[in-house]
């Protein structure tokens, strides 16, 4: 019997020992953009010139939810992931009040020309120079993942805006999109279903933006039915909210989307496929205008708008320096793309990606 218990301990720890050798040990990176989010609201928290203008219509209640005594407590109030954890365990870039500053190097300054950048590496203002639905010539960092022996097939892509089908080339690059209005397809779990249906069935505030909780909740389900390595998700309530002149949802929206980051970086420490292997950044496509006056609005964005090529980042990662909150720093937007190619060990073709990789570990 005890000869039987051995030999059964013996197999178990074999198999045990045999699955982890197996285990895909390269690193994941989830790439996430938050559309039209400006670096004061993330570093400086609620704006109270908006706040106290037309643009919010429930001042008190968004005093009560927002406002402290600090803009360290402003901030932490409006965005407790960014604050306590990323701020702790990561990096924070852009805070221009301490001399960090990142730069679109498009000169658009608008969505499809930023999303074009963060993916591909650099700008294109010959040709990308509005949000039209034209499938993207250039090729994103997904599609090089997917063309790698070890990312092919484990790369995906989530957006609430229904123009990145065109902006990744889904068609080109194989790599699967859900965005917009799309449901989940093929063998469908039971949530996703459910997503499907809710979908259809909860009002359209936007023909061509749904709200992010469904881009958030078809994504985890990919990541828990799939595991892919190479995921970017595209929140996008913020900047349509913004451009609705509504400072009270645009506010809210961006607390919410903090806490579904919080959520994303809750269940990849619980799943041992990502778990202490998986790189998360976080940026913006743009900026936008400071406040209520002509030439900066809040409102708006683009190439005539004070204030609309400046931008952020945010890294969390195993191997990452935890420096928190840069100064005296410049990076530039078209960073993002070598950074998460030198994490996935892909090699980068400096003549058509010859942005640096941004250094993001220790020393």
């Amino acid at each position: 019997m005890k000869t039987l218990l051995k030999i059964s301990l013996a197999a178990m720890l074999f198999a045990s020992l045999t699955m982890k050798a197996q285990q895909d040990t390269n690193p994941n990176v989830i790439l996430i953009t938050l559309d039209g989010v400006r670096w004061q609201d993330v570093f400086t928290g609620i704006d109270t010139i908006l706040l106290n203008s037309s643009y919010t219509h429930n001042k008190q209640l968004l005093s009560e939810k927002f406002v402290g005594t600090s803009i360290e407590e402003n901030r932490t109030l409006l965005m407790p992931f960014f604050w306590k954890t990323i701020a702790k365990q990561g990096q924070l870039h852009g805070n221009r009040t301490k001399k960090s500053t990142i730069n679109l190097t498009n000169k658009m300054m608008f969505s499809y020309p930023g999303y074009n950048e963060i993916l591909t590496g650099r700008a294109d203002d010959e040709i990308i120079d509005s949000n039209d639905k034209v499938y993207n010539k250039n090729i994103t960092l997904l599609e090089l993942a997917n063309t790698t022996e070890a990312y092919k097939g484990k790369v995906a892509g989530f957006g609430s805006w229904d123009v990145f089908p065109f902006i990744i080339n889904d068609k080109r690059s194989g790599v699967p999109v859900n965005a917009g209005y799309m449901d989940a397809v093929g063998n469908l779990t039971d949530k996703e279903k459910l997503l499907n249906e809710i979908q259809r069935q909860a009002p359209v505030i936007w023909e061509s933006v749904r709200l992010d909780v469904f881009t958030h909740q078809y994504t985890k389900e990919y990541l828990k039915k799939k595991h892919p390595k190479l995921v970017y998700i595209s929140y996008g309530e913020t900047d349509d909210f913004a451009h609705d002149g509504h400072f009270d949802f645009y506010m809210k929206s961006l607390h919410n989307t903090d806490g579904l980051i919080a959520d994303l970086w809750n269940y990849v420490q619980t799943d041992s496929f990502y778990k202490d292997n998986t790189y998360v950044i976080i940026t913006t496509d743009h900026g936008r205008g400071e406040g209520t006056e002509e030439g900066s609005k809040w409102t708006s964005h683009g190439s005539d708008v004070v204030g609309a090529e400046q931008t952020w980042m945010a890294i969390l990662g195993p191997d990452v320096a935890a420096t928190g909150e840069a100064s005296n720093n410049q990076l530039y937007t078209n960073q993002i793309a070598p950074t998460v190619l030198k994490m996935l060990n892909i090699k980068i073709d400096s003549a058509k990606m010859p942005a640096k990789p941004i250094d993001i570990k220790l020393p």
